[in-house]
């Protein structure tokens, strides 16, 4: 039911983390282009690990939220603090949250008054999306220093017809209902879209059930989208996108059912003007992306509702350019400047006390970038790159990365890369009530070597992957016990008041592992399935030494079979495990196993229409992902989806 390309190699490793369709993929492994890389690349000309997600695999999957998605693809775990709409954290191969960096139309998402910089999935619906490709493994010389577990880029939908449209309508338990329509167009020099999307959900109790947790915390999303491109010559066009996103969810207390709300807006923007040169060989692009996210929680239970506001706003300028030295040899290059502000502040529930100043930070980074890729023998692609960082709080820092592909006549591919990061605190970690201000950047290297094989004309491929990552000065949150004399347990500037606690370097970690994945189609049945095992470890001297982070479990699997009958009729089944977990840095808190099982079915009435429906943890699992947080048990939903 849901058509994923997993590339692990030189071609593609089109494995299915949950699904079908797998063949046809395959066949053409070679045409599969991918735009993450900066520049429009085949699969088998990417040294990293890459798994693809198209429209068909995103309908087909019937999921609502882009995290449901990715997990069904390898070397992916989520947290989540509750249902839809609450805090979510998604980690790549065991890294931190926000060392995975979010794109969307060519626009990094990253939100600087978030804790740590990185991006909260919470209100990312599938909507309107195309396409999402997930590259695995350091990927920071085209991407920047904090792409060091991975990037996950998103495509929204573009016209290919004069005038086309598209609409999703279901609904299902909880009072969840979702509507969502599109119309675009293609005449002449300009192309369009505009699409929508309404989401609800009367939802689950944040605070779990097994813990008390009663009444029900609902969540709503709004999202509108929009895209321009006009061509004012053969080789030289001008874009332009937009995407918008308000959401509201109630969740809970650490400790008990509450009142709490949380209001939130996410605008992102885009201009761009691109120009092809030499007969289309020098590409150039001059692009200036925009995000603003504004975050308010409250609880009107209090005499001043509001508990917390915060602004968070990136403005970035960029310069790319690629050009095909040969057939064999095509560099990519470019300069970037990135501004970030912030401010943040959690005023008191008492009416006496004044609202206090804003935590207000802002940094700077400019960077320049550039990446050969050399085909010396045929079957064989190399490629380096170098990338260098000037913060203006940190100085400057150089980046290395390698890698190839080569791939044999036998239906065999190999590949190894080498990738390195640093990131730099984030502005809260930085500026906030708990910030420090003498924080050191995280800095980390990765390599990763994999083998996949194709058999039986395709119809069977398997591949493995083991990769390796050691990550420095790791940032950590220190609380602070009542009448610290830890003179960081003091609001700086302000030694005779104390606060809850501080960022440090204190941490060092290292991740290794192994992916694997198989897909198999034979006619109408396709049976997939993926295994990751993920060690993710603190290599800090102290207590916490060879713990696992929190909240990675060491090992999860996904396994799917599908089957198209001849009148139009598909039926599927996905299963995930997810191996046990600890929510805390020390282990003490143990986050159990679990098993997931969802069934799928789609009917087509016409070329136009399509009737879906599925169930959910259909043996209602209980199970955590954040301790004390509750999870959705079973669900089942039905809609009608349409193209025309």
């Amino acid at each position: 039911m849901f058509r994923t390309v997993f590339r692990t190699t030189l071609s593609v490793a089109a494995i299915a983390a949950a699904l079908p369709a797998f063949a046809d993929e395959a066949a053409d492994a070679d045409s599969i282009v991918v735009t993450a890389t900066r520049a429009p690349l085949t699969l088998d000309e990417i040294p990293s690990s890459v798994a693809v997600l198209d429209k068909a695999a995103i309908d087909r999957s019937q999921d609502i939220g882009v995290t449901e998605l990715l997990l069904r693809t390898p070397g992916i775990s989520v947290s989540r603090n509750g249902g839809y709409g609450t805090s979510t954290s998604l980690r790549i191969r065991g890294a931190e949250s926000d060392h995975t960096v979010v794109v969307i139309d060519g626009v990094k998402l990253n939100d600087p008054s978030s804790t740590g910089g990185g991006f909260n999935f919470a209100n990312l619906l599938a909507g309107d999306i195309a396409r999402i490709e997930v590259l695995r493994g350091p990927q920071s010389i085209l991407w920047g220093s904090q792409a060091i577990g991975g990037v996950v880029n998103v495509v929204t939908a573009t016209p290919e017809k004069p005038l086309e449209g598209s609409f999703d309508i279901e609904a299902g338990s909880r009072d969840t209902v979702s509507a969502r329509g599109a119309i675009s167009g293609r005449t002449g020099p300009l192309a369009w879209r505009i699409g929508g999307q309404r989401f609800t959900t009367g939802g689950i109790s944040s605070f779990a059930k097994a813990f008390g947790g009663k009444e029900r915390d609902g969540y709503r999303n709004y999202n509108l989208s929009g895209r321009a491109e006009l061509a004012l010559a053969d080789t030289i066009s001008i874009d332009l996108r937009g995407t918008y996103a308000s959401g509201r969810v109630e969740f809970d207390g650490f400790s008990a059912d509450s009142a709490d709300y949380g209001l939130s807006k996410e605008f992102v923007g885009y201009a761009g003007l691109n120009v092809g040169l030499a007969d289309g060989r020098f590409r150039n692009r001059i692009a200036y992306g925009y995000t603003d996210t504004n975050r308010d929680n409250f609880n009107p239970t209090r005499a001043r509702p509001r508990s917390f506001e915060a602004d968070g706003r990136n403005r970035r300028w960029e310069y790319q350019g690629s050009f095909a030295i040969s057939d064999r040899i095509q560099a990519i290059f470019g300069v970037e400047n990135e501004r970030s502000t912030f401010r943040s502040r959690s005023p008191s529930g008492s009416l006496a006390t004044p609202l206090p100043a804003f935590a207000r930070g802002k940094a700077e980074i400019t960077s320049a970038y550039g990446q050969l890729s050399v085909e010396p023998v045929e079957g064989l692609t190399l490629n380096g790159g170098v990338r260098y960082d000037d913060h203006n709080r940190y100085g400057g820092q150089t980046l290395f990365a390698a890698g190839g592909v080569w791939r044999f006549v036998t239906g065999t591919v190999l590949r190894a890369s080498y990738g390195e990061g640093f990131k730099a605190p984030s502005l809260y970690q930085l500026f906030s009530e708990y910030g420090n201000g003498t924080l050191d950047p995280e800095e980390a290297h990765g390599w990763e070597a994999g083998i996949e094989q194709h058999l039986f004309d395709r119809k069977l491929v398997v591949g493995a992957t083991w990769f390796d990552r050691k990550t420095v000065n790791q940032i950590v949150y220190n609380g602070c016990s009542p009448g610290s004399t830890d003179p960081l347990c003091s609001v700086p500037g302000d030694p005779t008041t104390p606060r809850f606690g501080y960022y440090l370097n204190i941490a060092r970690s290292e991740a290794h592992g192994v992916e694997t994945a198989a897909a198999l189609s034979l006619g109408g049945l396709t049976v997939g399935g993926n295994y990751s095992w993920i060690v993710a470890e603190d290599r800090s001297p102290g207590a916490n030494f060879g713990k696992w982070l929190p909240r990675r479990p060491r090992e999860t699997a996904n396994a799917s079979a599908s089957y198209a009958f001849g009148f139009g009729l598909e039926l599927g089944a996905a299963v995930r495990w997810s191996g046990k977990s600890y929510d805390n840095a020390s282990n003490a808190q143990r986050l159990d196993d679990y098993t997931l099982v969802d069934l799928r079915a789609e009917l087509k009435l016409s070329d136009n229409v399509k009737l879906f429906a599925r169930a959910e943890n259909i043996f209602d699992e209980e199970y955590m992902t954040a301790y004390r947080y509750g999870t959705l048990g079973r669900s089942i939903y039905a809609g009608i989806r349409g193209r025309f």
